[in-house]
């Protein structure tokens, strides 16, 4: 829509190659907090909504080494964490290329 002010942004969707999924409950604000930093740099991205849903909520944990809080984060299967540890990657200028790899 807005598609015009990516470069005075210094968005860039068009490379983004990875895979991206989010485990997030609705009412969460890291969760939201955690979503607006990967809409605002172009990504799409798979959500995972385990409002509640405890089957969905073991299988997050399985697969983020026991963690069990939301948002859990991945980028082309690698766990990255969660709202803060997004942040953080973004801060030190490494959440950009992680984003631009190509999943394997």
């Amino acid at each position: 829509m807005l598609d015009f002010l990516n470069p005075l942004f210094g968005r860039n969707p068009e490379k983004i190659k990875a895979n991206v999924e989010i485990y997030t409950w609705a009412t969460c604000p890291f969760c939201i907090r955690a979503k607006m930093l990967l809409w605002w740099k172009g990504v799409e991205f798979t959500e995972y909504k385990i409002d509640g849903d405890e089957v969905a909520r073991n299988q997050m944990a399985q697969r983020a080494n026991g963690k069990r809080t939301v948002p859990q984060i991945f980028i082309n299967n690698q766990h990255i964490g969660g709202c803060d540890n997004l942040y953080e990657l973004d801060s030190q200028g490494k959440l950009n290329s992680l984003l631009f790899e190509a999943t394997s």
